[in-house]
């Protein structure tokens, strides 16, 4: 293959998008809900996703919960997988060099965009880091791909935010992936293991590697088998009576790589929807490794608390891996 250089890359990913249709800074969703101030959405696909020519859902977006505001939305049945660019200055802080992938959770049959993506955004933003928040295909939508769809989706952005450095000022050797509850189960899936490309390659941002700099998975969906498994992750991703080799095959805690980039881990005690055992396990197989590992701990916080004040949720998670990536992304 022939050696191509940034410049050349970068074009042909901005072209590649212009080709798609919507372009950079517009909304690609028939969602009612607005993106929020500063946000910007982008295609992650030049034209249709892959193999959805037998995919007949329709794209939603509602509030996460009854009481939630206008930018606490959810996605369900994804048919246009997107990032969404928060810049350092659009909350007026200081560009560090470096980014963030984000992957919201939402047990793979939906994909909470505004409480793991726009919130969790806007405080890493504020640490200086460009931060793009993936919205993602869900594995039981019809898709060709089926499990792997969301995989394509998360390699395929990874590729995206490292090949969009130079136009946005970053280094692309300093991009971080952060994941939750399902979405960490996917981020993990993503920087876990030796990378092995879920989809033909289709332009020049495809050219770039399969790698982050540093990782975090919060209360991460980990194992497919055994007594701690969420049942409902495990459903929508490999069907209701998946065969134990394909249960241990998505298990996470199997087959860690040692190019693992350096992890950062949290989860509440008290989860009762996706149990700490989960991420131990992760730690586990992490420390076999001998890779670079952070586990945090909380007393409480129940599932999913993202960013919400205490009590309800611990608050030092943030401020906790903003020291662990300083000493990690070079």
């Amino acid at each position: 293959m022939p050696m191509i250089d940034r410049r050349s890359l970068i074009a042909g990913t901005v072209a590649s998008a212009a080709m798609a249709g919507p372009v950079l800074g517009q909304t690609v969703s028939s969602a009612p809900f607005p993106l929020p101030a500063g946000f910007e959405r982008f295609p992650i696909w030049p034209g249709k996703a892959p193999g959805g020519e037998h995919v007949t859902v329709q794209e939603v977006e509602t509030l996460r919960r009854a009481d939630s505001g206008p930018d606490d939305g959810v996605f369900a049945h994804v048919v246009t997988p997107t990032l969404t660019l928060l810049r350092p200055a659009s909350v007026g802080a200081r560009p560090n060099g470096a980014a963030m992938l984000l992957i919201p959770g939402g047990g793979y049959s939906r994909v909470a965009i505004g409480h793991e993506g726009y919130s969790v955004a806007r405080r890493l933003a504020a640490a200086g880091y460009a931060c793009f928040s993936l919205l993602y295909r869900l594995p039981g939508d019809g898709w060709a791909a089926g499990a792997e769809a969301p995989l394509q989706d998360a390699q395929r952005a990874l590729r995206l935010v490292r090949a969009l450095a130079p136009r946005e000022h970053y280094d692309a050797s300093r991009v971080g992936v952060m994941g939750f509850s399902a979405g960490g189960h996917l981020a993990a899936w993503l920087t876990s293991r030796a990378p092995v490309e879920a989809y033909q390659p289709i332009d020049a941002a495809d050219r770039e590697p399969i790698k982050a700099a540093v990782a975090a998975y919060l209360y991460p969906v980990i194992q497919m088998e055994g007594p701690f498994v969420h049942a409902g992750s495990r459903t929508q991703l490999l069907g209701p009576n998946p065969t134990a080799e394909r249960m241990r095959a998505y298990s996470l805690d199997q087959d860690v790589s040692a190019e693992t980039p350096p992890v950062f881990l949290a989860h509440a005690i008290d989860d009762l929807a996706v149990p700490v055992d989960n991420s131990l396990a992760m730690l586990a197989a992490l420390r076999a490794r001998r890779i670079p590992a952070e586990c945090h701990l909380f007393e409480n916080g129940g599932h999913g608390f993202g960013l919400v004040a205490p009590p309800a949720a611990p608050a030092p998670w943030p401020d906790l891996f903003l020291q662990f990536a300083k000493r990690h992304i070079a």
